[in-house]
């Protein structure tokens, strides 16, 4: 069994806890630290203060066990959940972890009665772009933004019977 397998049958979401706030910042500049050279900067993720953000209640580890193999960073914003940050550590990318992690976006905007799951990422990041049109989400503009070139996208959820 390799450690992908291993991992997505095994991981879980969960809130990540404060004493987590190093272990989320190694993941997320690990997953984007790669992008660095394509954009010329740091992204946006890389720069955010995960200790206050898990402290606001807005980030989500997927873990086996102790082990943090990727990052949801996810707000209530009006009638949409959005998705500030998805991060999955190189090693693990490509096995299901980001569908996951997306999946969880999807029911938290359902069990908190949202109508639609809402994110942007930076223009340069096309593989993201690729990635959040497999699952279901449509282009809604792209404009500059905090100093990136962002493309910002939706995706909207049936609603419940």
């Amino acid at each position: 069994m390799t450690c992908k397998r291993f991992v997505i049958v095994n991981a879980r979401v969960r809130s990540a806890s404060l004493g987590e706030h190093e272990p989320v910042a190694a993941c997320v500049c690990a997953a984007y630290s790669g992008y660095v050279p394509r954009i010329g900067k740091k992204p946006a993720p890389m720069l955010a203060d995960y200790k206050a953000l898990i402290r606001e209640g807005v980030v989500y580890v997927l873990a086996d066990g102790g082990a943090i193999a990727g990052v949801l960073v996810l707000k209530p914003v009006g009638d949409a959940a959005l998705v500030e940050n998805v991060a999955v550590y190189p090693s693990h990318q490509g096995s299901g972890l980001g569908r996951e992690l997306m999946r969880f976006a999807e029911e938290f905007a359902s069990e908190k009665g949202l109508r639609e799951v809402s994110l942007y990422t930076n223009e340069l990041m096309t593989e993201n772009i690729a990635f959040y049109h497999k699952l279901g989400f449509r282009e809604i503009d792209r404009r500059l933004d905090d100093g990136y070139r962002r493309v910002f996208m939706s995706k909207d959820l049936p609603e419940k019977a």
